[in-house]
């Protein structure tokens, strides 16, 4: 069973990345799952899912955890083994992550993806994938939050558009302090499967994904190939 993923800088949903995503399940119309816990499950950030997911052949859901037991009858691991795809949306990364340790939601995602439901996001909804990355989750400043390490690397997202990303990252790798791991910009994404790069894809020439790692005590950041889709 193919272990895949597909990340990208920005959490707003788009058309070309939410169909790439159906067509990596190898499903006619793939039950496709939005888990928006990090927006705290914001109404337009969920309507913007639904509005994509009607240009594109899949069945879209969305998975709450502002639930009882009362009206919810099915438990996280029952809600996410029946999906093919998952999106995890953008916002606050810390506070998601705490939600869904508390939920066994983390425990849940492992397990789909183990048996190959492809996972995806963008923003915190594809940081949080990683061994760890630079958040924006605390008052102040960047700061770094550990992942869930599907794949154990670091991440950047936002490398384009956030001018404090990516000499941040290059500073936290040189230091030590995160491990080589792979940068996005906003608009473009990689898929990995069993935790490889397989490729990268971007909406246009100017958005790029990155492999970045120290050599010789010098940061290297080097370009992954991408094509263009829409």
């Amino acid at each position: 069973m193919k272990k895949q993923m597909v990340i990208y800088g920005s959490g707003r949903h788009t058309v070309p990345f939410l169909n790439y995503i159906a067509k990596a399940t190898g499903k006619e119309k793939p039950n496709m799952c939005f888990i928006p816990t990090a927006s705290g499950e914001d109404d337009q950030y969920i309507a913007s899912f639904y509005e994509v997911c009607s240009q594109i052949d899949v069945t879209p859901h969305v998975l709450s955890v502002w639930i009882n037991s009362y009206d919810q009858k099915e438990s996280f691991e029952e809600i996410i083994s029946r999906m093919d795809a998952i999106i995890v949306g953008g916002g606050n990364t810390l506070n998601m992550l705490a939600i869904w340790k508390a939920q066994g939601i983390d425990v849940a995602l492992k397990k789909a993806y183990d048996n190959g439901v492809v996972m995806g996001g963008g923003s915190a909804g594809s940081l949080c994938w990683f061994n760890g990355g630079t958040t924006d989750s605390r008052p102040k400043e960047l700061s770094i939050v550990g992942g869930i390490s599907f794949i154990d690397k670091s991440h950047c997202p936002h490398y384009n558009s956030e001018t404090s990303r990516r000499p941040l990252y290059f500073e936290n790798i040189k230091t030590g302090k995160l491990s080589d791991g792979y940068a996005c910009d906003d608009r473009s994404a990689i898929h990995f499967i069993d935790g490889e790069v397989h490729t990268s894809v971007s909406l246009n020439n100017e958005n790029h994904s990155y492999y970045v790692y120290l050599n010789d005590g010098e940061i290297v950041e080097e370009l992954i190939p991408s094509t263009v889709i829409s």
